[in-house]
Parts: C-alpha cells; sequence; structure tokens
C-alpha cells in the first residue's frame, strides 16, 4: 500500500519533494520554450533561466545560516507558499498577454511580459535556495548515516521522475494546449506540497539559545570548508561541471527546435528519456558504489556523464538525442547520489547548513555563468559557422571542459571517496 507508507516520515517527505519536482519539470520545458515565444536572441532567451539560478549567487551564504538557525521544516514550507504565489502572478500575466505576437530575431515580442517572467522567476528561484538548503539539511534526521546513500538514491530517483520525467513530458502537452497552463499547474502542485511537509515529522536537533553572531556563524562554516581538502575540491569540480551543465541545457533548445525540427512535445519525451536514465542511476547507485567503491563509481559515473556532451551534437535525429540523454541521467544521478552523501555524512549537522550553502554557493552560483556563456558562444560564433553549427558550439566547449576536468580530478575523486576519515584536515 502507498498511501500508508506516507505517514512514516522519509516516504511523506520523498512524496513532498517529488511534487514540488513535478511542478520544477514542468516549468523547466515551460520557462525556456515562453522565453523563445518572446524571441530568438540566445542571449535575451538565457537571461529567464538566468533569472531562476542568479539566486544561488546571491542567497546561498544566508540560507545556510538561515537553515542552521530556524524551524527547516518551517523554512520548507515558507519557500513553497513564496513560489507557489510567484507562479500564481506568472501565469496570470501569461494569460493577459495571450495570444502572444511572433517572436523577433532581436528584441522582444512583449517586453512586459518578460520583465515580469524575470521577476517572478528571481523570486522563484530565491526561495528555492532556502527550500533546497533546508531540505538536504533534513535528510540525515530521517535516516542513520550508513543509509544515506539509498535515501538519496531514492529521494533522487523521485525528484528526477517527476522533475525530469513526467514533469517534462506533461509540461510540453500543457504547453501545447495554453502557454499560461504549465504555470497554473505549479500552484497545485505547490499547495500538495506545503500539505505533505506540514505533517511531516523531524527528529528535534539541539539549536544554540541567546544571542547569536552571524558573522561567528558563517567563519565556524567557512573554517569547517577550508579545513576539509576534499570537499573543496568537489565544490570547484562541480561548480565548473554544473556551468558546463547550464551551457548544454540552455543550447539544447533552440538545437532542438531549429537543428531537429522538433516541436514541444517531442522536447518533453527526450527530457523525460534522461530522466529515466536518472532515475535508474538513483535506484542502482547505492548498490554500485557498495559492489565497485565510492572511489571507482564517482569516477566512471563522473567521465560518463561528461562524455555525453560530446554525443549531443553528432545525434542527427530526436531518437537517438533521446538514447544519449538517458545515458547521461543513469551516470549523473549516479554521481550525485555519491557525493551528496559523502558531503552530508562528513559535515555536522549543527554546521550542515552554512557549510552546504557554501558549498552550493560554487557548485550552484556558476550556473548563470553557464547559461550566459552558451548564449554568448551562439551569438558569437554565427557570423563565423552559421546559425546550425553555432548553436552545436556549447555542447563541444561543455563535453571538452568536463571530460578534460575529469581526467585531471580523477584521481583525487578516487582516493578521496575511498578514504572518507580524511576528509577533513586535523592540526
Amino acid at each position: 500500500m502507498i498511501f500508508p507508507r506516507l505517514t512514516a516520515p522519509l516516504p511523506r517527505f520523498i512524496a513532498a519533494s517529488a511534487v514540488t519536482n513535478l511542478g520544477d519539470g514542468i516549468a523547466v520545458v515551460a520557462w525556456a520554450w515562453v522565453a523563445t515565444l518572446l524571441t530568438r536572441d540566445p542571449l535575451l532567451v538565457a537571461l529567464i533561466p538566468v533569472a531562476l539560478r542568479l539566486p544561488w549567487a546571491i542567497f546561498a551564504i544566508p540560507a545556510g545560516i538561515v537553515t542552521d538557525r530556524v524551524n527547516r521544516k518551517m523554512l520548507i514550507l515558507a519557500a513553497d507558499v513564496v513560489r507557489a504565489i510567484a507562479f500564481v502572478i506568472a501565469a496570470f500575466a501569461i494569460h493577459l498577454a495571450t495570444p502572444l505576437p511572433p517572436a523577433p530575431e532581436s528584441g522582444l515580442a512583449d517586453p512586459m511580459l518578460f520583465a515580469v517572467l524575470g521577476i517572478t522567476a528571481l523570486l522563484i528561484g530565491a526561495a528555492e535556495v532556502f527550500r533546497d538548503n533546508a531540505a538536504q539539511t533534513v535528510l540525515p534526521s530521517l535516516v542513520a548515516s550508513d543509509k544515506l546513500e539509498s535515501a538519496n538514491g531514492q529521494l533522487w530517483s523521485a525528484e528526477l521522475t517527476a522533475n525530469a520525467l513526467a514533469g517534462p513530458a506533461l509540461g510540453a502537452f500543457l504547453l501545447a494546449e495554453a502557454v499560461a497552463l504549465p504555470f497554473a499547474f505549479n500552484i497545485a502542485a505547490y499547495a500538495l506540497a506545503v500539505a505533505l511537509v506540514a505533517r511531516l515529522k523531524v527528529r528535534p536537533r539541539s539549536r544554540t539559545r541567546g544571542r547569536r553572531d552571524w558573522k561567528a556563524e558563517f567563519r565556524q562554516g567557512f573554517e569547517f570548508l577550508m579545513k576539509a581538502p576534499m570537499l573543496r575540491m568537489l565544490a570547484v569540480l562541480t561548480g565548473l561541471w554544473n556551468m558546463c551543465h547550464q551551457m548544454v541545457v540552455m543550447a539544447l533548445v533552440l538545437h532542438v527546435q531549429e537543428n531537429l525540427g522538433a516541436g514541444p512535445r517531442a522536447y518533453g519525451v527526450m527530457l523525460a528519456a534522461g530522466a529515466i536514465g536518472g532515475v535508474i542511476g538513483g535506484v542502482i547507485g547505492g548498490h554500485v558504489a557498495a559492489r565497485l567503491g565510492r572511489g571507482r563509481t564517482a569516477q566512471w559515473a563522473l567521465l560518463l556523464s561528461s562524455a555525453s556532451f560530446l554525443l549531443i551534437p553528432w545525434m542527427p535525429d530526436p531518437v537517438s538525442l533521446a538514447l544519449v540523454l538517458a545515458g547521461f541521467g543513469l551516470f549523473g544521478v549516479t554521481w550525485d547520489a555519491v557525493s551528496v552523501a559523502y558531503r552530508q555524512r562528513m559535515i555536522p549537522d549543527e554546521i550542515l547548513g552554512r557549510v552546504s550553502s557554501l558549498y552550493r554557493l560554487t557548485t550552484w552560483g556558476m550556473m548563470p555563468v553557464g547559461l550566459l556563456l552558451s548564449g554568448w558562444l551562439v551569438r558569437v560564433g554565427e557570423p563565423v559557422l552559421g546559425r546550425s553549427a553555432a548553436l552545436e558550439l556549447p555542447f563541444f566547449v561543455a563535453g571538452a571542459t568536463t571530460v578534460g576536468l575529469t581526467v585531471m580530478a580523477w584521481a583525487r575523486v578516487g582516493r578521496g571517496f575511498a578514504e572518507p576519515g580524511a576528509a577533513v584536515r586535523t592540526g
């Protein structure tokens, strides 16, 4: 029985994350696709996804301090309420603006709508920073330390099933019916998530009472990270990898539309194929790590997911591209399951929020850079290479960069995951 199991903390937490990720997955298709309906300029198209990711560079550190100070469950609830309100505004604005005029090659078809979408995307992104930071620190309070790989695998599988499998496919069909419909759907999704989290029972944790100095709190998290060479290396490696991943995500929208001639439904199905691979990775990641070792699993998962970027422009049709994305999802989520569990296990709970926020400032803060870099590469490359080849340029740059990074970090990744006790330097 599925519903009785939701009374247990971990299944309820996973269900709430799945619901919010269903909304996020729907929005993944909707945000980028609506931007292409307002302009064909790749740099302008990138600004809406940038607005979603930019808050990670702005609010990551405050979110970590707040997460360690307040009730983490209440912080998750507040963030989901804010995101629901922002989607109400976005859906209403799109409804008023439709039918949309044709998108120009440069400039904007509807500057006012573009501005509203940018502002609501910033608000949603800011709430996501606080919500995700709090959510990652809650998981270790729900399961034992030796179960974190399995719990993270379950969580990533549920999130990917919703975010990248069901979400994009559903979002594409909703988008084909009405441009505002995917945004309206998210309102109900976040309302259900709030209801699930509201009844979640989380083990209480000890918190310092009395007056608190945010500078001292920040310094405590910063000093821990500086004494953890493996965590520092992972933060830099993951940050650069995420930058390249966002280059691919941004270029993929226009590549699918113009080079492959596919519509929103085909685009959603391709993203769903990537999620199928990710779900498999989430299910088997913990088992593979137990059999091969965490170090070896992390090395090969990182290399193979990075190599997938190089294959994308060589795929001649949506079917072959979907298979490549499925492989990327499989290896990418296996890497996530191992690396996130490592971080959760190594950082003490009382500073987990602060250290995680510093870590994610690097790893997620590089995403806007990748989005803008992707649009810039296409714009600069088009006069020299032509439109079609310029749309493929970000894939080659991202693939070459991530494979090179993996080769350089290969030995350190293998040693670091294999020797978790050496995560923090003493003395």
